[in-house]
């Protein structure tokens, strides 16, 4: 069986070969079509990705085929440039199925308009056209508004353009779900959502698998830095950083040595014309609390970098206003770091409060605080949730269980 997946980011090997740097995000897909391919000697995989040359390419790379298409392609949001490429994939492959990775990104959509959506499945990773209603991660516009900055002016990026941005993706993504007839998920959230937008579509629940490493670690709060809370994504609204800030001077007051380490570049410190509308927000809410000397940006992190700064927190936070089902808290779980997280989109799914995890309601700041502290002064609940965190991870992401379902999906497709 041939399968070609539609990726919106470039897999390792194709990074080495091209000699570009690999992206920091998307290795769980590299890391599932690695145990598909294990597990299933049935599966002849191809790749398809946009990439910044100017002509089609293919590749064999340990048995993968791999497609890249130029990024320069698409003219427009619904990717009907991408036509001829499209069909040339397909004539040179012939797929008995084709997995789109993700709903909101015009190259998808683009393929189903040019080649059909017959034996098409879609896997939700997030909701656009629902995200876009939390974008404001609950900020009042008024302050948003005040804390624009000439970089957003000059570029035309304040919040509200990205916003935008996303309700137009948002478009894209009803009309791809309408348009197939499978599609892959994995919450109760997204299942609810895909079945409104598109009430006939086949909903597939499947597990992912994540990245290697996270695999073969284990957190113990002996060797860990005590009262150190980590963040693994921070740089726009959704994402919850000024709710952790605003949560922060609550935890201090009983714990004075506790820091805050934020994976990614400090956006938040960038001079004149260089810092967002978001970052100043940040920056003043930071001064504002003279928390200074507790926000630690870690930069860019990689696979393994990242996987050393859970194992080296006391607690792992995810304070999003929407989330479908963060691999973070995936991650976090499957190393066994205490996590705390928002009760939103999908992660009643992931998390069990009290029993592998603490939840708490995004707009209450407050009670963030406070879960964060009973970790901290509690090692008999961290224990327990650190333990039933990797029981329950395990369990959800294993390889060779999600492998053999997706492969029982195309399976399925087919006939």
């Amino acid at each position: 069986m041939k399968v070609l997946w539609i990726t919106n980011t470039l897999f390792p090997d194709v990074c080495h070969e091209l000699k570009i740097s690999v992206p920091v995000v998307g290795g769980w897909m590299y890391s599932s079509a690695e145990a598909l391919l294990k597990g299933n000697q049935n599966i002849k995989l191809g790749v398809a990705s946009l990439y910044n040359g100017d002509q089609i390419r293919s590749l064999e790379i340990k048995g993968i085929a791999y497609f890249l298409i130029p990024r320069s392609g698409v003219k427009s949001m619904k990717g009907q440039s991408l036509d001829p490429y499209w069909k040339q994939v397909r004539d040179q492959f012939s797929p008995d199925v084709v997995h789109i990775h993700g709903s909101e990104y015009p190259h998808g959509l683009g393929y189903v308009n040019a080649c059909g959506s017959e034996n098409v499945v879609v896997s939700i990773q997030g909701l656009v056209s629902v995200y876009e209603r939390y974008y404001f991660g609950g900020i009042p516009e008024r302050k948003l508004c005040r804390d624009r900055t000439l970089r957003d002016f000059i570029r035309r990026d304040s919040i509200f353009s990205q916003r935008v941005r996303m309700q137009k993706r948002g478009e894209l993504e009803r009309k791809l779900i309408n348009q197939v007839n499978h599609v892959i998920g994995r919450t109760r959230w997204d299942k609810s959502h895909t079945w409104a937008i598109n009430p006939t579509a086949h909903y597939h629940h499947c597990n992912e698998t994540l990245r290697e490493v996270f695999y073969t670690k284990q957190w113990e709060l002996d060797t860990c830095e005590k009262y150190s809370i980590f963040l693994s994504q921070a740089h726009y609204p959704i994402k919850g950083l000024h709710q952790m800030i605003d949560a922060l001077p609550f935890i201090l007051k009983h714990f004075p040595d506790t820091k805050l380490y934020i994976a990614g570049s400090d956006f938040v410190n960038n001079k004149g014309w260089r810092i967002n509308g978001y970052g100043n927000l940040i920056n003043k809410l930071i001064r504002k609390h003279k928390l200074m000397d507790k926000v630690i940006f870690t930069g860019i992190l990689q696979e393994k970098e990242m996987c050393d700064r859970y194992l080296n927190s006391h607690v792992f936070v995810c304070p999003s206003s929407i989330e479908n089902s963060p691999n973070s808290v995936g991650e976090a779980q499957l190393l066994g770091v205490p996590c705390v997280a928002s009760y939103v989109g999908g992660t009643m799914d992931l998390i069990q409060h009290e029993e592998n995890g603490l939840l708490y309601r995004f707009e209450e700041v407050e009670m963030l605080a406070e879960a964060v502290s009973k970790l901290f002064q509690d090692k008999e609940l961290a224990d327990r949730l650190s333990k039933n965190g990797r029981l329950v991870a395990g369990q959800r992401h294993a390889q060779f269980i999600n492998s053999e379902r997706l492969n029982s999906i195309y399976q399925e497709i087919c006939k």
